[in-house]
């Protein structure tokens, strides 16, 4: 899961805000739903799916500068539509949002793009494959090449990616399962791309190198009007495998689901009840307490970790807020990634 969900909020009246989180338990009516045994094709699906309510092109960064320090960043294009369909122009019902950070272990830099769809402002296409808002930048020859550009008054950055394995396809072939009523989502990831370039922060440039995570996904109604919120974490490990998680919060208890990723690429799918995740420790953040570091246990994997934020005050304050930024992870597999907090109140 992930907060890309977040741009729905856009879209709704007050009233719907009770029905899942953000609305997104209300129902799709007019829009696609996903469906089990639909097949995935690409590039095809690399691009927008605008007959779906929501969409997101999601990349996440753990770094290491030149200086030694370690750094994230995020990059995020959403998608939302009014209505089920795409056309040029200022009649287009499709709306577009972007949000872009840079962690710090002392500081939390974040930006946010708006954007109406049909004018040329933002936009994406599968081949070759470009994800724009304004001049902000994901886009190469193809998937497995993308060079990664945002900028802010306070923050930039200017990335290489190049893909190190295969596309994972989450859950059943790529239809992922969100709740015990059967909502579910298109999920699929590049969660190996090596990662070269630049930040620059207020005290100048630093070059860096490490590893990306790139997420796809999109659905109409991926959750169940009861579920509130959820914890995300995508952890690579040192001996190359890498792991997706989430935990969604709901009034009839925890939904988790997740895919285990070996160094080759081949993925496992864990369905309901295979990942355990219990809050440690809690932070004051933007005026809310937040679990900044986790117990992570997959007795089927022999994986039991640590998980804790490099920097805990990494909130996003835009427009619908949250938390996110990147994790060191110790214990049984010792490793990197990111962590994403939502429906904290």
């Amino acid at each position: 899961m992930r907060v890309r969900l977040l741009l729905f909020l856009l879209l709704l009246p007050l009233s719907a805000y009770a029905q899942g989180f953000a609305g997104l338990g209300s129902d799709a009516d007019g829009f696609a739903v996903p469906e089990r045994g639909h097949a995935l094709a690409f590039p095809r699906d690399h691009g927008p799916h605008p007959s779906y309510r929501i969409e997101w092109w999601y990349a996440t960064a753990t770094l290491t500068g030149a200086d030694g320090q370690d750094y994230g960043i995020q990059w995020t294009l959403f998608r939302s539509a009014l209505a089920p369909y795409d056309k040029a122009g200022w009649q287009s019902p499709q709306l577009w949002l972007a949000h872009a950070a840079l962690t710090t272990p002392e500081r939390h830099f974040v930006a946010e793009r708006l954007a109406r769809g049909g004018i040329g402002q933002a936009g994406v296409t599968a081949d070759p494959f470009e994800a724009w808002i304004d001049d902000w930048r994901m886009a190469g020859p193809d998937f497995d090449r993308l060079d990664l550009r945002a900028r802010s008054a306070e923050f930039a950055y200017d990335l290489s990616l190049a893909a190190q394995g295969p596309l994972v396809l989450h859950g059943d072939r790529g239809y992922s399962v969100k709740s015990q009523d059967g909502q579910a989502s298109y999920y699929y990831s590049q969660p190996n791309f090596a990662v070269t370039g630049t930040l620059t922060l207020p005290s100048g440039p630093v070059a860096v190198t490490g590893t990306a995570w790139l997420d796809r996904e999109w659905s109409s109604q991926p959750l169940s009007e009861d579920q509130t919120g959820w914890d995300w974490f995508s952890l690579g490990f040192d001996d190359g495998t890498r792991l997706m998680a989430f935990r969604l919060r709901g009034g009839r208890g925890d939904f988790t689901s997740g895919t285990w990723i070996k160094a080759d690429g081949s993925a496992t799918p864990l369905p309901d009840g295979m990942i355990a995740v219990e809050p440690l420790d809690m932070t004051r953040v933007a005026g809310r307490d937040l679990p900044t570091r986790w117990r992570l246990a997959l007795p089927d994997k022999a994986l039991s970790v640590e998980i804790e934020a490099l920097n805990p005050q990494a909130w996003m304050a835009t427009s619908f807020p949250y938390w996110e930024g990147p994790v060191r992870v110790t214990g049984s597999h010792d490793g990197k990634g990111y962590l994403e907090m939502t429906g904290y109140d």
